[in-house]
């Protein structure tokens, strides 16, 4: 930890499309400020923040890292500068939602020849719904086709004209908008942009605002002071120019950056009551991320939200009521890491090899109260794959790697399906379970096969329909004897009680009563349509016979599990599907298209409307036709369109689709026996 004052600390975000250049952007302030010797290169596998394996074979970020900088602002003043790179592409947004979540404030890249993409939007209305300020940054300007005053225009129509440039491309870098005289050929565009930024500033603070009403310019220092005011009120988005990979803009944006941007004093962190924590108050940690690490194994992040504490301190989690010894904290930059003895209110710092404490947890130097943070609330997965070992021995390594994915991700599931008996992966999208997958495979040595899981159809029957049997052996000795005569029936809606005894006279004796239930619950296990589970069904047991020496509760389970399938198979069986509600965010310009695949896929839309620039479609929509769509949606909206799915209700299957289900189920059937 360096000694530096909690009014200088910077903690911030950067946030955008895949392929905006925020890597390229983290790598130029490292360089920079001398944490690296030279400029990494995504494209040269050298990057300091996309350093993993994964990130380097598929050339772009994939998880939420922080960096710690030192910046000398004006050329004598230290600032400490926290700042996180996350992940544009959208199945690996709740590394996002990670990331702003122990920030004061956020810098959205955007690369000045694509202009404002669906990561770009995202990053804005994340940072709207915790209500940070932000600032923008156009890079790639040495690009061919690249036009800052067109994105900038974009951006403009998109986020208001509060979006102001303080830096702007020259001739031989960038141009400050308030550095003294502008360059001839831009004079005219500079003094527009410098007049934008007084009215702006003007109306964050009452003095400059009396003082610009009476006619009265404002100075440039006054200029430079109130845009801080105007950041931190949310009445001011500077924008900056910057060419990462030329260097150019990158020590204004830090200026600007250690100017305006503010500290934990400035926008303390907030617990779920929505009060500040004081951040000079008693020492208070957040745990933000957990990750395994190959060399040194576990990887604990913590936000310091107030406080201080030291290395080979006894810290108390008050999330698990325990306590955890601290052996150290650790400044991370992509694989380098520096021990520090201390830390303070606003760094991002790890702890390695915590034993007891995870994400969510809270930290404090002694028992106490506790601030209860408010509750991270991650997308839903839309994509699934069923996991399996290769060999029946890998099953528990598989469960405890898929374990370890889910603790490191929250946007990760891991369930067991217990219709169709199969280990079920979830995420965001294919990319993100491929990812994870791959994963376990290079850091617990893990590799599992993977196939798309099969759909949890049901059965019922829509009719009533008489079963029995008579379960007669006799092979020497005490023989086996039970009949039963059952009505199966659909179970009227509301309705919670399926099984009726309606036996008179003893011919079925009370106490062989509770066989006949259990071989009930055995025959609905597989029903007599493609074998599939039955619900939503009544039995009414009316009549049977039994024998005094013979009859047995073995003999009733029987006798009551194969008078059931004679009876269901009468009672007009279906099958049925599970059918989910689907809310799909697209572009205006693919309405058409999405919808016609939703049609398609056999489904029904419900509503539409319209949110942030995106049209949504409500449908509803068979599971089955759903296990791809990540994907598929993806390549329809070039990566701009996204979707969220709840299951809804059972719905019976159509019979062309039917016909194809129960001809699998028995060729499925078939290959087992052989």
């Amino acid at each position: 930890m360096k000694d530096i004052a909690i009014a200088d600390v910077r903690t911030f975000v950067l946030l955008g499309h895949n392929g905006s250049g925020k890597t390229t952007l983290v790598d130029a302030i490292l360089y920079r400020t001398g944490v690296n010797d030279r400029m990494g290169l995504v494209s040269a596998k050298s990057s300091m923040a996309d350093f993993t394996e994964e990130e380097k074979e598929r050339g772009f970020t994939l998880y939420t890292k922080p960096f710690n900088v030192l910046y000398t602002a004006g050329g004598e003043r230290k600032i400490q500068m926290a700042f996180v790179d996350t992940p544009g592409v959208p199945d690996f947004y709740g590394q996002v939602i990670l990331g702003t979540s122990v920030v004061e404030s956020a810098l959205i890249v955007v690369d000045a020849t694509s202009g404002l993409q669906v990561g770009s939007s995202r990053g804005w209305k994340r940072c709207e719904t915790l209500g940070i300020p932000r600032g923008v940054v156009v890079t790639g300007l040495d690009k061919e086709n690249a036009d800052f005053t067109k994105v900038l225009e974009e951006i403009r129509g998109a986020w208001g004209d509060k979006c102001i440039p303080l830096t702007v491309p020259g001739r031989n870098g960038v141009v400050e908008v308030l550095a003294g005289e502008p360059p001839v050929e831009s004079k005219e565009t500079i003094e527009g942009y410098k007049l934008s930024l007084m009215e702006a500033v003007a109306e964050s603070d009452d003095q400059l605002l009396e003082k610009y009403l009476g006619g009265e310019e404002l100075t440039t220092e006054e200029l430079a002071r109130g845009a801080r005011g105007a950041f931190l009120r949310g009445k001011l988005v500077p924008v900056f120019a910057c060419s990462p990979l030329k260097e150019a803009g990158i020590g204004e944006l830090l200026e600007w950056i250690a100017r305006i941007f503010p500290s934990p004093l400035d926008c303390p962190m907030k617990d779920g009551n929505g009060q500040p924590i004081d951040p000079k108050g008693p020492f208070c940690g957040y745990i933000w991320r957990t990750v395994n690490d190959p060399f040194i194994g576990q990887l604990t992040f913590m936000r310091v939200v107030a406080g201080q504490a030291t290395a080979d301190q006894e810290l108390w989690n008050a999330t698990k009521g325990e306590r955890e010894r601290i052996s150290g904290f650790l400044e991370v930059n992509g694989k380098k890491q520096t021990v520090w003895t201390e830390c303070r209110a606003g760094d991002l710092i790890a702890m390695a090899k915590l034993k007891k404490t995870g994400l969510g947890d809270v930290l404090l130097s002694a028992p106490g109260d506790a601030p209860v943070f408010p509750k991270l609330e991650f997308p839903m997965p839309v994509y699934s794959l069923a996991v399996r070992g290769r060999a029946p021995q890998d099953e528990d390594k598989i469960g405890t790697a898929l374990q370890r994915l889910a603790e490191e991700d929250p946007t990760i599931q891991v369930r067991r399906d217990e219709d169709t008996h199969e280990t079920i992966l979830s995420g965001l999208g294919d990319m993100h379970l491929a990812v994870a997958v791959d994963r376990m495979k290079r850091r617990q040595n893990v590799e599992a096969l993977t196939s798309v899981p099969k759909v949890p159809y049901k059965e019922t029957v829509t009719g009533t329909g008489e079963g029995h049997y008579k379960h007669k052996k006799q092979t020497g000795g005490r023989g086996q004897y039970a009949e039963v005569y059952l009505r199966v029936s659909r179970l009227p809606s509301g309705e919670t009680e399926w099984f009726e005894d309606a036996v008179v006279g003893g011919v079925i004796p009370g106490n062989f009563m509770p066989a006949v239930q259990k071989g009930l619950v055995e025959g609905m296990k597989q029903g007599t349509v493609a074998g599939y589970p039955v619900v939503n069904v009544k039995i009414t047991v009316y009549d049977g016979s039994y024998h005094e020496v013979d009859s047995s509760e073995i003999a009733f389970k029987i006798a009551a599990a194969r008078a059931f399938k004679d009876g269901m198979s009468k009672a007009k069986p279906v099958l049925l599907e599970p059918i989910m509600q689907v809310r799909i965010f697209v572009p205006d310009q693919f309405l058409g298209d999405v919808t016609g695949d939703i049609n398609h896929r056999r489904g029904r839309i419900m509503g539409m409307g319209s949110e942030g620039g995106m049209q949504i479609i409500t449908a509803e929509v068979p599971m089955a036709e759903l296990f791809m769509y990540a994907a598929e949606l993806r390549s329809m909206t070039g990566g701009r369109g996204s979707f969220e799915m709840v299951f809804s209700r059972y719905e019976i299957v159509p019979s062309n689709v039917a016909q194809k289900v129960i001809a699998e189920a028995a060729k499925t059937k078939q290959e087992e026996e052989e």
